[in-house]
């Protein structure tokens, strides 16, 4: 029987995440705004009609605006929150108030500002996977040999098919070293479909086995449905016991931890643009708030290690090199770097204003996406 959180757990699960998480990614570009001696016009929580907000002493605008699906920075000189110069009014800046004006400083300090934010979000991440080795513990598998040591098959096993053979110790998969069953796992599920070199150990002899990995759509306690690759082996040992671990300790795994995730996310998204996954996977703010909803009720390990995953792909999805996300204006500050000179106003305003469409139109289709998807739809 599918688990259903109530809605309530949806609404706050959703806000709690990303409310907290967009906060922090904007207070990155604002703090390291500030140290640099820039201006901060206006820091919002949220898109369009402004629902709550005070002016600091500074004359920055603190608010909270009506659609909670993002946030800004805006700074002396922007045209707008996506940091378009607005060449008129900077223009009519005098020279002698130039200098807390963003536009007007050195390009490395504009570059820092601007990667401060995904830096923020990437290091709450960290923070988060780190804390984990350190109250948890380190997954370590008992028995690792027997872990990588063949006991059984699935119905339709592709490795039984290929020749893998009860007892078999599996070794290296395309040339990596296995360290455990859920190293077997990572290196495999990702890819239905992939045709993978199997090393294995059988009779004190290495055989190399070409296995093609099944399709399967599986679904968790949600209903949630995701498609992963099997080659259909069971272990012959698939327990772990945690190992305490120090600080520096935890921050390296953290670390290698996040790598890994990161590397997942730039696998995905080749794979839906060569095809081979498909379009319906994106998720959006609906999917968001679902999953949210229903890691809420899990528990909170289950919903602080969601917010860690989620605050990885927020610093993924901005470090894209898109018009309008802090990965477009770094690729122009990397231009300006090569040409000596930054990309002209009318270039640099069209491509982000191009940027932005894309956005637009990317955020309405996984909206689309996502609703459709619901069970009410028959998704």
């Amino acid at each position: 029987m599918l688990e259903s959180p109530p809605f309530w757990m949806y609404i706050a699960g959703f806000l709690l995440v990303l409310g907290p998480l967009i906060t922090v990614h904007e207070f990155g570009h604002y703090l390291v705004g500030r140290l640099f001696g820039v201006k901060a016009e206006a820091f919002s929580v949220g898109f369009g009609k402004e629902v709550w907000g005070r002016t600091d002493r500074r004359g920055t605008r603190w608010k909270l605006s009506a659609l909670p699906l993002g946030g800004y920075v805006q700074f002396k000189g922007d045209m707008n929150p996506a940091s378009i110069p607005d060449e008129d009014e900077l223009a009519r800046i005098p020279e002698h108030e130039r200098a807390d004006a963003f536009h007007f400083k050195p390009l490395w300090q504009r570059a820092l500002i601007v990667f401060a934010g995904p830096a923020t979000n990437i290091i709450v991440a960290l923070a988060i996977f780190a804390a984990f080795f350190l109250l948890i513990g380190k997954p370590v598998p008992v028995e690792a040999e027997r872990q990588l040591t063949v006991a059984a098959f699935t119905e339709n096993s592709a490795a039984q098919e290929a020749g893998i053979e009860i007892g078999d110790r599996i070794i290296a998969i395309d040339g990596r070293e296995m360290t455990d069953f859920s190293d077997v796992q990572d290196t495999v599920m990702l890819y239905p479909g992939k045709r993978f070199a199997v090393e294995v150990e059988r009779d004190d002899a290495r055989r190399t086995f070409e296995i093609t990995a099944r399709s399967l759509v599986v679904e968790d306690r949600f209903g949630n449905e995701s498609r992963i690759g099997l080659i259909g082996i069971r272990p012959a040992e698939a327990q772990y016991d945690f190992e305490a671990q120090g600080p520096v300790a935890s921050v390296a795994l953290a670390t290698e931890h996040s790598w890994r995730l990161m590397r997942m996310m730039v696998t995905g998204i080749k794979q839906i643009l060569t095809g081979d996954r498909s379009l319906r996977e994106l998720g959006g703010p609906v999917k968001i708030a679902k999953y949210s909803g229903e890691q809420f009720s899990l528990g909170p390990l289950a919903f602080i290690n969601f917010m860690a995953l989620i605050s990885l792909n927020l610093a993924f999805i901005n470090l894209l090199p898109i018009p309008a996300l802090d990965g477009g204006h770094l690729a122009f500050y990397a231009a300006e770097a090569v040409r000596r000179k930054p990309v002209g106003p009318r270039g640099q305003e069209m491509a982000f204003r191009a940027g932005i469409a894309l956005v637009l139109v990317l955020m309405l289709f996984v909206t689309v996406n996502d609703v459709v998807s619901l069970p009410i739809f028959g998704g």
